[in-house]
Protein backbone atom coordinates (compact mmCIF):
# COMPACT_ATOMS: atom_id res chain seq x y z
CA UNK A 1 0.00 0.00 0.00
CA UNK A 2 3.15 2.49 0.86
CA UNK A 3 4.62 1.89 -2.06
CA UNK A 4 1.52 2.60 -4.07
CA UNK A 5 1.07 5.85 -2.14
CA UNK A 6 4.64 6.52 -2.75
CA UNK A 7 4.18 6.41 -6.66
CA UNK A 8 1.43 8.38 -6.49
CA UNK A 9 3.19 11.26 -4.57
CA UNK A 10 6.11 11.13 -7.29
CA UNK A 11 3.26 11.72 -10.05
CA UNK A 12 2.37 14.70 -7.63
CA UNK A 13 5.75 16.04 -7.76
CA UNK A 14 6.26 15.51 -11.34
CA UNK A 15 3.14 17.28 -11.95
CA UNK A 16 3.86 20.51 -9.84
CA UNK A 17 7.24 20.32 -11.24
CA UNK A 18 5.90 20.85 -14.69
CA UNK A 19 3.26 23.77 -13.43
CA UNK A 20 4.46 27.17 -14.63
CA UNK A 21 4.27 28.95 -10.95
CA UNK A 22 6.90 31.33 -9.85
CA UNK A 23 7.82 31.49 -5.89
CA UNK A 24 10.43 33.68 -5.87
CA UNK A 25 12.38 35.42 -8.55
CA UNK A 26 15.14 34.02 -7.16
CA UNK A 27 14.47 30.79 -8.45
CA UNK A 28 15.20 32.55 -12.26
CA UNK A 29 17.98 35.48 -11.02
CA UNK A 30 20.40 33.42 -9.15
CA UNK A 31 21.13 30.81 -11.19
CA UNK A 32 19.47 29.91 -15.10
CA UNK A 33 19.59 33.57 -15.74
CA UNK A 34 23.38 34.15 -15.14
CA UNK A 35 24.52 30.60 -16.47
CA UNK A 36 22.19 31.03 -19.99
CA UNK A 37 24.17 34.04 -20.54
CA UNK A 38 27.18 32.29 -20.63
CA UNK A 39 26.12 29.37 -22.55
CA UNK A 40 23.42 30.47 -25.43
CA UNK A 41 23.41 34.03 -26.79
CA UNK A 42 19.90 35.30 -24.96
CA UNK A 43 20.66 38.74 -23.84
CA UNK A 44 20.06 38.54 -20.03
CA UNK A 45 20.01 40.95 -16.33
CA UNK A 46 22.22 40.06 -13.65
CA UNK A 47 20.88 40.98 -10.53
CA UNK A 48 22.95 43.19 -7.91
CA UNK A 49 24.55 40.23 -6.15
CA UNK A 50 26.59 39.56 -9.73
CA UNK A 51 27.44 42.99 -10.13
CA UNK A 52 28.46 45.26 -7.52
CA UNK A 53 31.88 45.52 -6.27
CA UNK A 54 32.09 42.82 -3.93
CA UNK A 55 29.80 40.42 -5.76
CA UNK A 56 28.27 37.77 -2.75
CA UNK A 57 26.99 34.92 -5.31
CA UNK A 58 29.65 32.09 -6.35
CA UNK A 59 29.05 30.51 -10.03
CA UNK A 60 31.21 27.47 -9.05
CA UNK A 61 27.89 25.53 -8.06
CA UNK A 62 25.80 27.21 -10.69
CA UNK A 63 27.68 25.56 -13.29
CA UNK A 64 27.41 21.56 -12.55
CA UNK A 65 23.54 21.92 -11.43
CA UNK A 66 22.61 23.96 -14.36
CA UNK A 67 25.47 24.31 -16.98
CA UNK A 68 25.86 20.89 -17.54
CA UNK A 69 22.60 20.41 -18.29
CA UNK A 70 22.31 23.41 -20.90
CA UNK A 71 25.50 22.08 -22.18
CA UNK A 72 23.96 19.16 -22.73
CA UNK A 73 20.98 20.28 -23.91
CA UNK A 74 22.66 22.66 -26.41
CA UNK A 75 24.80 19.69 -27.67
CA UNK A 76 21.76 17.51 -28.91
CA UNK A 77 19.65 20.59 -30.60
CA UNK A 78 22.83 21.16 -32.56
CA UNK A 79 23.41 17.48 -33.02
CA UNK A 80 19.75 16.60 -34.18
CA UNK A 81 20.67 19.37 -37.54
CA UNK A 82 18.89 22.20 -35.72
CA UNK A 83 19.70 25.82 -36.46
CA UNK A 84 20.06 28.36 -34.17
CA UNK A 85 19.77 28.43 -30.54
CA UNK A 86 17.42 26.30 -28.30
CA UNK A 87 13.87 27.85 -27.18
CA UNK A 88 15.03 29.32 -23.78
CA UNK A 89 11.34 28.03 -22.45
CA UNK A 90 12.53 24.51 -23.72
CA UNK A 91 15.85 25.02 -21.47
CA UNK A 92 13.11 26.51 -19.04
CA UNK A 93 11.43 23.16 -18.58
CA UNK A 94 14.35 20.99 -19.05
CA UNK A 95 15.75 22.09 -15.82
CA UNK A 96 12.29 21.57 -13.85
CA UNK A 97 12.33 18.04 -14.85
CA UNK A 98 15.96 17.65 -13.97
CA UNK A 99 15.33 19.55 -10.33
CA UNK A 100 12.37 17.30 -9.75
CA UNK A 101 14.62 13.94 -10.65
CA UNK A 102 17.43 14.93 -8.56
CA UNK A 103 15.15 15.88 -5.51
CA UNK A 104 13.11 12.31 -6.07
CA UNK A 105 16.64 10.60 -6.63
CA UNK A 106 19.32 11.77 -4.18
CA UNK A 107 16.63 13.53 -1.77
CA UNK A 108 14.70 10.40 -1.15
CA UNK A 109 17.87 8.11 -1.40
CA UNK A 110 19.31 9.97 1.49
CA UNK A 111 16.68 9.65 3.68
CA UNK A 112 16.98 5.65 2.94
CA UNK A 113 20.62 5.92 3.80
CA UNK A 114 19.95 7.87 6.89
CA UNK A 115 16.89 5.82 8.38
CA UNK A 116 18.06 2.71 9.29
CA UNK A 117 14.52 1.46 10.34
CA UNK A 118 12.19 0.15 7.80
CA UNK A 119 9.15 1.25 9.29
CA UNK A 120 10.41 4.52 10.27
CA UNK A 121 12.48 4.87 6.84
CA UNK A 122 8.80 4.09 5.40
CA UNK A 123 7.01 7.06 6.93
CA UNK A 124 9.53 9.39 6.81
CA UNK A 125 9.91 8.95 2.73
CA UNK A 126 6.42 9.80 2.85
CA UNK A 127 6.29 12.38 4.66
CA UNK A 128 7.88 14.12 3.22
CA UNK A 129 7.11 13.07 -0.58
CA UNK A 130 3.86 14.28 1.01
CA UNK A 131 5.18 18.04 1.39
CA UNK A 132 3.93 20.74 -0.62
CA UNK A 133 7.93 22.14 -0.23
CA UNK A 134 9.08 18.79 -1.97
CA UNK A 135 6.38 19.50 -4.51
CA UNK A 136 7.12 22.91 -5.32
CA UNK A 137 10.43 24.70 -3.79
CA UNK A 138 12.31 21.53 -4.62
CA UNK A 139 10.87 21.17 -7.74
CA UNK A 140 11.83 24.83 -8.82
CA UNK A 141 15.80 25.95 -9.44
CA UNK A 142 16.53 27.63 -5.88
CA UNK A 143 20.00 27.79 -4.59
CA UNK A 144 18.51 26.45 -1.76
CA UNK A 145 16.94 23.45 -3.08
CA UNK A 146 20.05 22.16 -4.10
CA UNK A 147 21.42 23.31 -0.74
CA UNK A 148 18.83 20.99 0.97
CA UNK A 149 20.45 18.00 -1.19
CA UNK A 150 24.09 19.22 -0.33
CA UNK A 151 23.29 18.98 3.33
CA UNK A 152 21.33 15.68 3.29
CA UNK A 153 24.35 13.75 1.43
CA UNK A 154 26.67 15.50 3.77
CA UNK A 155 24.92 13.54 7.01
CA UNK A 156 24.79 10.55 4.76
CA UNK A 157 28.90 10.67 4.14
CA UNK A 158 29.59 11.45 7.72
CA UNK A 159 27.64 8.96 9.03
CA UNK A 160 29.50 6.62 6.66
CA UNK A 161 32.33 7.73 8.36
CA UNK A 162 31.57 7.11 11.63
CA UNK A 163 30.05 3.33 10.81
CA UNK A 164 33.49 3.00 9.13
CA UNK A 165 35.07 0.21 11.34
CA UNK A 166 38.26 -0.83 9.51
CA UNK A 167 40.83 0.88 7.22
CA UNK A 168 39.91 -1.17 3.67
CA UNK A 169 36.07 0.43 3.98
CA UNK A 170 37.50 3.73 4.77
CA UNK A 171 40.07 3.21 2.01
CA UNK A 172 37.24 2.14 -0.05
CA UNK A 173 34.72 5.29 0.67
CA UNK A 174 37.50 7.46 -0.12
CA UNK A 175 38.00 5.72 -3.50
CA UNK A 176 34.57 6.34 -4.21
CA UNK A 177 35.37 9.87 -4.05
CA UNK A 178 38.12 9.96 -6.31
CA UNK A 179 37.83 7.68 -9.21
CA UNK A 180 40.54 9.10 -10.68
CA UNK A 181 42.63 7.37 -7.99
CA UNK A 182 41.05 4.07 -8.09
CA UNK A 183 41.68 4.09 -12.08
CA UNK A 184 44.91 4.76 -11.76
CA UNK A 185 45.96 2.05 -8.86
CA UNK A 186 43.75 -0.34 -11.27
CA UNK A 187 45.83 -0.15 -14.19
CA UNK A 188 48.81 -0.78 -12.28
CA UNK A 189 47.30 -3.97 -10.63
CA UNK A 190 47.81 -3.09 -6.99
CA UNK A 191 44.51 -2.32 -5.82
CA UNK A 192 44.90 -4.40 -3.35
CA UNK A 193 48.43 -2.59 -2.19
CA UNK A 194 46.76 0.69 -2.37
CA UNK A 195 43.68 -0.35 0.07
CA UNK A 196 46.36 -1.25 2.56
CA UNK A 197 48.95 1.06 2.04
CA UNK A 198 47.72 4.36 0.49
CA UNK A 199 45.57 6.70 1.29
CA UNK A 200 43.86 8.43 -1.82
CA UNK A 201 43.86 11.66 -0.89
CA UNK A 202 47.30 12.03 -1.00
CA UNK A 203 46.51 11.99 -5.28
CA UNK A 204 44.94 15.35 -4.17
CA UNK A 205 48.06 16.99 -2.74
CA UNK A 206 49.95 18.31 -5.25
CA UNK A 207 52.99 18.37 -2.79
CA UNK A 208 52.80 14.74 -2.50
CA UNK A 209 54.09 12.21 -4.45
CA UNK A 210 50.84 9.46 -5.04
CA UNK A 211 53.53 6.55 -4.58
CA UNK A 212 54.12 7.75 -1.16
CA UNK A 213 53.26 4.79 1.58
CA UNK A 214 51.39 5.62 4.04
CA UNK A 215 52.63 5.14 7.08
CA UNK A 216 50.98 2.07 9.08
CA UNK A 217 51.25 4.27 12.50
CA UNK A 218 48.61 6.82 11.35
CA UNK A 219 45.09 5.59 11.71
CA UNK A 220 41.91 5.33 8.91
CA UNK A 221 40.35 8.48 11.17
CA UNK A 222 43.18 10.29 10.36
CA UNK A 223 43.32 9.28 6.50
CA UNK A 224 39.55 10.35 6.46
CA UNK A 225 40.39 13.73 8.38
CA UNK A 226 42.86 14.18 5.61
CA UNK A 227 41.08 13.23 2.83
CA UNK A 228 38.40 15.71 3.50
CA UNK A 229 40.78 18.31 4.26
CA UNK A 230 42.74 18.05 0.88
CA UNK A 231 39.23 17.56 -1.10
CA UNK A 232 38.00 21.22 0.58
CA UNK A 233 41.09 22.88 -0.17
CA UNK A 234 41.38 21.96 -3.52
CA UNK A 235 37.47 22.35 -4.15
CA UNK A 236 37.95 26.18 -2.47
CA UNK A 237 40.77 26.92 -5.05
CA UNK A 238 38.77 26.00 -7.80
CA UNK A 239 35.62 27.48 -6.91
CA UNK A 240 37.83 30.94 -6.30
CA UNK A 241 39.11 30.55 -9.35
CA UNK A 242 36.32 30.14 -11.35
CA UNK A 243 34.63 33.28 -9.75
CA UNK A 244 37.91 35.35 -10.20
CA UNK A 245 37.59 34.53 -14.10
CA UNK A 246 33.87 35.12 -13.97
CA UNK A 247 33.82 38.34 -11.97
CA UNK A 248 37.02 39.59 -14.47
CA UNK A 249 36.21 41.24 -17.71
CA UNK A 250 39.88 40.73 -18.72
CA UNK A 251 41.57 37.64 -18.99
CA UNK A 252 43.00 36.21 -15.21
CA UNK A 253 46.25 36.33 -14.76
CA UNK A 254 48.36 34.53 -11.45
CA UNK A 255 48.49 37.81 -10.22
CA UNK A 256 44.76 38.36 -9.90
CA UNK A 257 44.31 34.65 -8.50
CA UNK A 258 47.23 35.68 -5.51
CA UNK A 259 46.37 38.96 -4.82
CA UNK A 260 43.29 39.82 -6.15
CA UNK A 261 40.66 36.91 -5.79
CA UNK A 262 37.14 36.91 -5.68
CA UNK A 263 35.80 35.15 -2.61
CA UNK A 264 31.77 35.57 -2.71
CA UNK A 265 31.50 33.28 0.20
CA UNK A 266 33.42 35.83 2.49
CA UNK A 267 31.61 38.75 0.73
CA UNK A 268 28.26 37.37 1.33
CA UNK A 269 29.18 37.04 4.92
CA UNK A 270 30.48 40.64 5.37
CA UNK A 271 27.30 41.92 3.35
CA UNK A 272 25.15 39.92 5.82
CA UNK A 273 26.77 41.04 8.72
CA UNK A 274 25.49 44.29 8.11
CA UNK A 275 22.35 45.38 9.19
CA UNK A 276 22.05 48.13 7.03
CA UNK A 277 22.42 45.96 3.82
CA UNK A 278 19.81 43.82 5.35
CA UNK A 279 16.86 46.41 6.20
CA UNK A 280 17.07 46.94 1.92
CA UNK A 281 15.90 43.11 2.03
CA UNK A 282 13.99 43.55 5.40
CA UNK A 283 14.40 42.95 8.73
CA UNK A 284 12.84 40.15 10.99
CA UNK A 285 13.39 39.78 14.98
CA UNK A 286 15.54 36.41 15.65
CA UNK A 287 12.52 34.45 16.41
CA UNK A 288 10.71 35.00 12.46
CA UNK A 289 11.84 31.29 11.72
CA UNK A 290 11.18 29.72 14.94
CA UNK A 291 7.63 31.32 15.14
CA UNK A 292 6.58 32.39 11.49
CA UNK A 293 8.41 30.54 8.61
CA UNK A 294 8.63 26.72 10.10
CA UNK A 295 5.49 26.47 10.66
CA UNK A 296 4.92 27.80 7.18
CA UNK A 297 6.77 24.96 6.05
CA UNK A 298 6.15 21.88 8.25
CA UNK A 299 2.27 23.25 9.06
CA UNK A 300 0.65 20.25 11.38
CA UNK A 301 3.96 18.27 11.36
CA UNK A 302 5.11 21.55 13.33
CA UNK A 303 3.44 19.94 16.94
CA UNK A 304 5.19 16.66 15.98
CA UNK A 305 8.66 18.93 16.02
CA UNK A 306 7.88 20.44 18.92
CA UNK A 307 6.03 17.23 21.00
CA UNK A 308 7.35 13.49 19.67
CA UNK A 309 10.57 14.17 18.19
CA UNK A 310 13.12 11.52 17.53
CA UNK A 311 16.26 12.19 18.73
CA UNK A 312 18.75 11.63 15.41
CA UNK A 313 21.83 13.58 14.04
CA UNK A 314 18.83 14.37 11.08
CA UNK A 315 17.44 16.52 14.08
CA UNK A 316 20.37 17.81 15.90
CA UNK A 317 21.58 19.36 12.16
CA UNK A 318 18.31 21.07 11.90
CA UNK A 319 18.28 22.88 14.97
CA UNK A 320 21.45 23.46 14.66
CA UNK A 321 21.11 25.09 11.18
CA UNK A 322 17.91 26.96 12.09
CA UNK A 323 19.68 28.50 15.29
CA UNK A 324 22.33 29.71 12.86
CA UNK A 325 20.15 31.25 10.76
CA UNK A 326 18.26 32.74 13.00
CA UNK A 327 21.36 35.08 14.01
CA UNK A 328 20.74 36.50 10.62
CA UNK A 329 17.88 39.14 11.01
CA UNK A 330 16.72 38.78 7.26
CA UNK A 331 14.76 35.54 7.50
CA UNK A 332 12.81 34.35 4.73
CA UNK A 333 10.94 30.74 5.13
CA UNK A 334 12.86 29.32 1.37
CA UNK A 335 15.95 29.66 3.76
CA UNK A 336 14.76 26.84 6.06
CA UNK A 337 14.66 24.00 2.96
CA UNK A 338 17.08 22.02 3.97
CA UNK A 339 15.91 21.48 7.27
CA UNK A 340 12.54 20.44 5.90
CA UNK A 341 13.09 16.57 4.95
CA UNK A 342 15.74 16.57 7.93
CA UNK A 343 12.61 17.69 10.86
CA UNK A 344 9.83 15.51 8.60
CA UNK A 345 12.11 12.57 8.92
CA UNK A 346 12.68 12.87 12.41
CA UNK A 347 9.38 13.13 14.11
CA UNK A 348 7.15 10.64 15.22
CA UNK A 349 3.15 10.48 14.03
CA UNK A 350 0.59 9.83 16.61
CA UNK A 351 0.10 5.65 18.16
CA UNK A 352 -3.65 6.95 19.17
CA UNK A 353 -5.88 6.07 15.99
CA UNK A 354 -8.13 9.09 16.54
CA UNK A 355 -4.91 11.56 16.81
CA UNK A 356 -3.67 10.01 13.94
CA UNK A 357 -6.39 10.73 11.99
CA UNK A 358 -7.36 13.78 12.67
CA UNK A 359 -3.45 14.46 12.30
CA UNK A 360 -3.16 12.93 8.78
CA UNK A 361 -6.21 15.17 7.59
CA UNK A 362 -4.84 18.10 8.44
CA UNK A 363 -1.91 17.12 7.19
CA UNK A 364 -3.41 16.50 3.95
CA UNK A 365 -5.14 19.52 3.69
CA UNK A 366 -2.85 21.83 4.78
CA UNK A 367 -0.46 20.50 2.06
CA UNK A 368 -3.33 20.06 -0.88
CA UNK A 369 -3.91 23.77 -0.35
CA UNK A 370 -0.30 25.33 -0.14
CA UNK A 371 0.27 22.67 -2.71
CA UNK A 372 -1.94 24.16 -5.32
CA UNK A 373 -1.47 27.91 -4.15
CA UNK A 374 2.00 27.90 -4.37
CA UNK A 375 2.86 25.54 -6.93
CA UNK A 376 0.05 26.62 -9.61
CA UNK A 377 -1.63 30.05 -9.07
CA UNK A 378 1.49 31.68 -7.13
CA UNK A 379 2.65 34.01 -9.92
CA UNK A 380 1.66 31.41 -11.88
CA UNK A 381 1.07 33.99 -15.44
CA UNK A 382 4.54 35.30 -15.36
CA UNK A 383 6.36 32.29 -17.33
CA UNK A 384 3.48 31.89 -19.71
CA UNK A 385 3.46 35.77 -20.03
CA UNK A 386 7.12 35.81 -21.25
CA UNK A 387 6.31 33.39 -23.59
CA UNK A 388 4.05 35.46 -24.91
CA UNK A 389 5.86 38.25 -25.27
CA UNK A 390 8.46 36.35 -26.99
CA UNK A 391 5.88 35.75 -29.35
CA UNK A 392 4.48 39.37 -30.37
CA UNK A 393 6.45 41.08 -33.30
CA UNK A 394 5.49 44.30 -32.71
CA UNK A 395 6.08 44.10 -29.04
CA UNK A 396 8.93 46.98 -28.25
CA UNK A 397 8.13 47.72 -24.81
CA UNK A 398 6.65 45.83 -21.92
CA UNK A 399 5.54 47.45 -18.43
CA UNK A 400 4.87 44.59 -15.79
CA UNK A 401 2.80 46.10 -12.81
CA UNK A 402 2.37 44.99 -9.32
CA UNK A 403 4.14 41.17 -10.41
CA UNK A 404 6.95 39.94 -9.78
CA UNK A 405 10.25 41.04 -11.97
CA UNK A 406 9.81 38.47 -15.02
CA UNK A 407 13.19 36.65 -16.67
CA UNK A 408 14.20 38.17 -19.46
CA UNK A 409 16.23 34.83 -20.82
CA UNK A 410 12.76 33.52 -22.00
CA UNK A 411 12.13 35.79 -24.18
CA UNK A 412 13.86 34.02 -27.25
CA UNK A 413 16.32 36.51 -28.15
CA UNK A 414 13.29 38.95 -27.99
CA UNK A 415 15.00 41.16 -25.74
CA UNK A 416 17.29 42.72 -28.51
CA UNK A 417 14.42 44.82 -29.71
CA UNK A 418 12.16 44.35 -26.65
CA UNK A 419 12.10 46.66 -23.60
CA UNK A 420 11.07 44.87 -20.22
CA UNK A 421 10.48 47.35 -17.04
CA UNK A 422 9.47 46.00 -14.02
CA UNK A 423 7.72 49.03 -12.49
CA UNK A 424 6.55 46.56 -9.14
CA UNK A 425 4.10 48.47 -7.45
CA UNK A 426 4.09 52.34 -8.31
CA UNK A 427 1.35 54.22 -7.98
CA UNK A 428 -1.50 54.20 -10.38
CA UNK A 429 -0.84 57.84 -11.54
CA UNK A 430 2.90 57.23 -12.29
CA UNK A 431 2.05 54.40 -14.32
CA UNK A 432 -0.13 56.65 -16.29
CA UNK A 433 2.76 58.84 -16.88
CA UNK A 434 4.76 55.97 -17.97
CA UNK A 435 2.35 54.52 -20.45
CA UNK A 436 1.49 58.02 -21.97
CA UNK A 437 5.30 58.63 -22.85
CA UNK A 438 5.69 54.88 -24.45
CA UNK A 439 2.38 54.37 -25.93
CA UNK A 440 2.13 53.89 -29.83
CA UNK A 441 -0.33 56.04 -31.79
CA UNK A 442 -3.56 54.88 -32.28
CA UNK A 443 -4.23 53.13 -36.12
CA UNK A 444 -7.12 51.59 -37.68
CA UNK A 445 -4.86 48.52 -37.66
CA UNK A 446 -4.60 48.83 -33.95
CA UNK A 447 -8.88 48.58 -34.14
CA UNK A 448 -9.16 45.53 -36.38
CA UNK A 449 -8.42 42.03 -35.19
CA UNK A 450 -4.55 41.12 -35.67
CA UNK A 451 -3.59 43.67 -38.12
CA UNK A 452 -2.07 45.63 -34.77
CA UNK A 453 0.76 43.10 -35.18
CA UNK A 454 1.73 44.04 -38.72
CA UNK A 455 3.04 47.95 -36.75
CA UNK A 456 6.92 48.27 -35.96
CA UNK A 457 6.28 48.91 -32.19
CA UNK A 458 3.79 48.04 -29.71
CA UNK A 459 3.42 48.98 -25.84
CA UNK A 460 2.03 45.89 -23.29
CA UNK A 461 0.75 46.41 -20.06
CA UNK A 462 1.15 43.36 -18.11
CA UNK A 463 -0.94 43.40 -14.66
CA UNK A 464 -2.91 41.03 -12.76
CA UNK A 465 -7.06 41.25 -13.51
CA UNK A 466 -7.23 41.86 -9.49
CA UNK A 467 -5.66 45.54 -10.10
CA UNK A 468 -8.95 47.43 -10.08
CA UNK A 469 -7.34 50.97 -10.09
CA UNK A 470 -7.29 50.55 -14.00
CA UNK A 471 -10.95 49.79 -14.27
CA UNK A 472 -12.18 53.45 -14.84
CA UNK A 473 -9.24 53.70 -18.02
CA UNK A 474 -9.98 49.99 -20.09
CA UNK A 475 -13.37 50.71 -21.25
CA UNK A 476 -12.31 54.23 -22.69
CA UNK A 477 -12.88 53.95 -26.59
CA UNK A 478 -13.17 58.12 -27.24
CA UNK A 479 -10.23 60.38 -28.48
CA UNK A 480 -8.69 61.25 -25.77
CA UNK A 481 -6.13 59.34 -23.35
CA UNK A 482 -5.20 56.22 -23.22
CA UNK A 483 -6.63 52.84 -24.69
CA UNK A 484 -6.35 48.78 -23.34
CA UNK A 485 -6.88 46.49 -25.44
CA UNK A 486 -6.53 43.04 -23.75
CA UNK A 487 -4.57 40.88 -26.54
CA UNK A 488 -3.53 38.05 -24.11
CA UNK A 489 -4.86 36.44 -20.49
CA UNK A 490 -3.88 33.95 -17.99
CA UNK A 491 -6.26 32.64 -15.17
CA UNK A 492 -4.09 30.73 -13.46
CA UNK A 493 -1.92 33.45 -11.97
CA UNK A 494 -2.87 34.72 -8.07
CA UNK A 495 -1.09 37.61 -6.88
CA UNK A 496 -0.35 37.54 -3.42
CA UNK A 497 1.41 41.37 -3.20
CA UNK A 498 -1.43 43.15 -3.97
CA UNK A 499 -3.21 42.52 -0.72
CA UNK A 500 -4.55 45.63 0.79
CA UNK A 501 -6.17 44.48 3.96
CA UNK A 502 -6.14 47.78 5.62
CA UNK A 503 -7.84 49.69 3.32
CA UNK A 504 -10.60 47.06 1.94
CA UNK A 505 -11.11 44.83 4.63
CA UNK A 506 -10.04 41.17 4.72
CA UNK A 507 -13.40 39.80 2.98
CA UNK A 508 -13.07 42.27 -0.19
CA UNK A 509 -9.34 41.86 -0.30
CA UNK A 510 -9.63 38.34 -0.99
CA UNK A 511 -12.83 38.59 -3.14
CA UNK A 512 -10.81 41.21 -5.39
CA UNK A 513 -7.77 38.78 -5.41
CA UNK A 514 -9.28 35.26 -5.78
CA UNK A 515 -12.01 36.24 -7.53
CA UNK A 516 -10.52 38.31 -10.20
CA UNK A 517 -7.25 36.13 -10.47
CA UNK A 518 -5.30 36.11 -13.46
CA UNK A 519 -2.85 37.85 -15.38
CA UNK A 520 -3.56 40.23 -18.08
CA UNK A 521 -1.70 41.56 -21.46
CA UNK A 522 -3.30 44.73 -22.51
CA UNK A 523 -1.71 46.53 -25.62
CA UNK A 524 -1.46 50.37 -24.97
CA UNK A 525 -2.14 53.26 -27.60
CA UNK A 526 -2.82 56.72 -27.40
CA UNK A 527 -4.38 58.94 -30.15
CA UNK A 528 -2.14 61.46 -32.18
Amino acid sequence: MWRRTYLLLVAIRLWFALSPSYLHPDENFQGPEVIAGEIFSYPVRRTWEFTNDNPIRSVFPLWPVYGLPMLLLRWLWIGNGNDGEIPPIAVFWTLRVLMFLISFVLEDWALHELIPSPRHRRVAVLLVASSYVTWTYQTHTFSNSIETLVVAWSLVLIQRIVDAKTASINTDFSAAIDPATLLRSRNRRRLWHFQSHYISSLSLNPWLSFDTPFPEQVSPRAASHSLLVSAALVTSVVAIALDTAFYNTDPVTWADLIYRPVITPLNNFIYNSDTANLAQHGLHPWYQHLLANLPLLLGPAAVLFVTKPHLSIRLYSAISGLAVLSMFQHQEARFLLPTVPLILSSVQIPTNKALLRVWTVAWIIFNVFLGVLMGIYHQGGIIPGQVFMASQPDATNAIWWKTYSPPIWLLNGKNEVLRTKDVMGIPGDDLLQQLTSLATCDTPADRRSQEYLKEKNGTYLLAPASATWLDPYLSNKGLEGLRFREVWRYNQHLNLDDLDIGDDGLWNTLTRVVGRRGLVAWRVTKSC
